[in-house]
Order: C-alpha cells, then sequence, then structure tokens
C-alpha cells in the first residue's frame, strides 16, 4: 500500500494507527488528516524516531495492513 492509498483509505485505517501507536492522540490524527508525511513527522516527534526509522515504521505497518486486507479478499 502506498502513501497514496493509504491517505485514501484514511477513514479505515485511523483506528489502526491509534492501536499502533498509542501516544498518537485524536488531535494529532485530525490534524494530520491522512498525510502520510505528516504522520511520519508525528512519530518522530512523539517516539524521538529518526526520520528513517520512522518511515520504515511507517512502511512496515503500512504494508503489513495491506497484507492483512489481501488475505481476506
Amino acid at each position: 500500500m502506498n502513501k497514496d492509498i493509504f491517505e485514501g483509505k484514511w477513514k479505515e485505517m485511523r483506528g489502526q494507527i491509534k492501536e499502533w501507536w498509542g501516544v498518537l492522540t485524536d488531535d494529532d490524527l485530525e490534524q494530520a488528516a491522512g498525510n502520510a508525511e505528516q504522520i511520519i513527522g508525528l512519530l518522530q516527534q512523539k517516539y524521538g524516531y529518526t526520520r528513517e526509522h520512522a518511515e520504515a515504521e511507517f512502511n512496515r505497518r503500512v504494508s503489513e495492513a495491506k497484507e492483512a486486507l489481501d488475505k481476506k479478499v
């Protein structure tokens, strides 16, 4: 799942994101509004991740979610 698809599926993914990264608040997610770059920035800010680590973590989680969805189909 690339970032464009993620942004299109934002409403469906929002709950999953809260499970993955519990430190992110509803206000954080509302402000990010599905923008992958903003979520990566929030991971850096809230968790102290480097840019590379935040991107890798984001991409890993989104890929896992896509694989799970593909198995359901």
